[in-house]
Formats: structure tokens, sequence, C-alpha cells
């Protein structure tokens, strides 16, 4: 294959074989080098440069797919979160006129059983997929949670406090589903 081995003084060779290193000194390694830049790449330089470019190109391909694969992950899941969101809502008026049913005194029995049942079906369901009510009288006025409609004076309560719940707001995860509508005292 036309390649020249590179020959080695005969007192190096001699003293190679017999068990002795030769050591070079700096000046020898920096007239190696300079004769080898001079030089054209070698056959076997020319394949591990372009092995180093594959597997760069490789490399890089592998990050691009990991990325597409997390992009789309995430993607999948915020579709997920919000189709969820949005039919949790869709049950909401569900939730609020059986909590009405089972705040009007009734005399049947069995209705008000079946009323809270389904209540506590409901809420289980809901609570299964993740969504959880807040908005109780007594708690601190949150902006970011509640919607305040009425304000009143009571100095039985402190600063910013809810006085009273007129709808139960939910949220899904971090994500608020409906605003809680409260009164804010003081």
């Amino acid at each position: 294959m036309g390649k020249k081995k590179k020959e080695m003084p005969e007192e190096t060779v001699e003293e190679t074989v017999s068990g002795e290193a030769k050591e070079e000194t700096a000046e020898e390694v920096k007239e190696e080098t300079a004769e080898e830049v001079g030089k054209e790449p070698t056959e076997l330089e020319k394949a591990q440069q372009a092995q180093a470019q594959e597997h760069d190109q490789y490399l890089r391909l592998a990050a691009e797919y990991d990325n597409f694969r997390k992009r789309s992950q995430r993607e999948k899941d915020a579709i997920y979160r919000d189709a969820t969101a949005e039919t949790a809502k869709k049950f909401l008026p569900v939730y609020d006129n059986l909590q009405r049913a089972l705040k009007n005194e009734t005399t049947d029995e069995a209705f008000k059983k079946g009323v809270e049942m389904t209540m506590t079906e409901l809420t289980k369901i809901m609570e299964g997929i993740g969504m959880k009510p807040f908005g109780e009288a007594g708690e601190p006025f949150d902006p970011e949670k509640h919607n305040a409609v009425m304000h009143i004076d009571d100095e039985t309560l402190g600063e910013n406090t809810v006085a009273e719940v007129f709808q139960t707001g939910f949220v899904l995860g971090d994500k608020v589903i409906r605003f809680a509508m409260v009164k804010v005292a003081n």
C-alpha cells in the first residue's frame, strides 16, 4: 500500500531492543511535528476525520431526537391537562345543583339520600382526576383564586378574610378551573 515506514536509526533500535527506552527531547518532537504538518493527511487520518464527523453528526441527531421526544411529551401532557380541565368545567353546574339540592330541606328521606350519594360519587370522581375544591369562610382572601363580589365591614373577622362563599372554586393541579365567588370582610 505504498506507505513508507519511518526508519529508526540503528542505535535507537538497538537501545529499544536491549530494553532501554530512549527519551526524546523537546527539540526532536518539534522537528517531527514540523515535518508532519507539511505532509498531506494519510488514509488513516482521513478515515479518522470522517469517522469523527460521522460520530458528531450521530450525537447531534441523537440530541435532536431526544429534544423532540421531550417536547412531544410535554405537549401531550399539556393537551391532556387542558382537555381534562375543559371536561371538568362542564361538570361544575351539576356539582352546584347538587350542592343547592342538599342545602334545601325535604321531607322525602329517600330523595335526600339519593342526592347525597350522587354528590359523593361526583366528588370522588373529581378528586380522582385531581380536582380539588377551595374557598371556605374564614380563609384569607387570595385574588389569584377568589373573585370578590361583595365587601362587608366586620370587626369579628380579620382583614382580607373570606366572610361568605357564594360559589366554590376548583383547581386542577396548579391551574384554577373556576374562581371562588366570595364576600370579603374589611
